[in-house]
């Protein structure tokens, strides 16, 4: 095996761990939106919209289609800043949560690899303008959290890294309101 084929493979196993880990930790539920924003820039350790890899997308899609489906959430690919971050989702995703499509195609150079290789990968892909997710994946600080619910709680897991990424999970919960005679349920 070579030496690109070897750090694909390593990648695609620290993807994996991640995701089951975020799963668990964050206690993703059915029907669930799950934004995802990813550099392969900088997984590659290079500077983010510098070096987007088609070839490190297409390994870390299928993986993350799989635990998606398994567990029954949906999944919103953010676009690069060219595509002022619009999300790429399935149109089941679209109808399900009333979202508003609008019309562009990712590229390599707008879009990004990442919400290319989805594009490629779904079903029935869209183009959406903004969504408001139940939790997150940024990998290589994409900056995701305006496509998340208002109160984000940060996520940690045993990794903090994807190749030479930063990675940033993150889950919402509902906002707490109400005044001195409001009661809460326990959590």
């Amino acid at each position: 095996m070579g030496e690109k084929a070897e750090m694909l493979n390593s990648l695609k196993d620290q993807w994996i761990h991640i995701l089951h880990a975020f799963g668990e930790a964050a206690v993703l539920q059915q029907g669930q939106l799950v934004v995802i924003g990813c550099s392969t820039s900088e997984i590659l350790g290079k500077s983010i919209g510098k070096a987007g890899s088609k070839e490190v997308a297409d390994i870390l899609v299928p993986p993350l289609l799989h635990w998606a489906d398994g567990l029954g959430i949906c999944l919103a690919f953010q676009c690069c800043e060219h595509l002022n971050r619009v999300l790429v989702v399935e149109k089941k995703c679209v109808e399900r949560y009333g979202l508003e499509p609008v019309i562009v195609v990712p590229s390599l150079t707008a879009g990004g690899a990442m919400s290319l290789a989805a594009w490629e990968k779904l079903n029935d892909p869209v183009a959406v303008e903004q969504i408001k997710a139940h939790a997150g994946i940024d990998i290589g600080d994409t900056l995701i959290g305006m496509h998340l619910r208002p109160v984000a709680v940060p996520v940690r897991i045993d990794v903090k890294h994807l190749g030479n990424a930063h990675v940033t999970l993150a889950k919402t919960r509902p906002k707490y309101i109400g005044g001195p005679r409001a009661a809460y349920p326990c959590s």
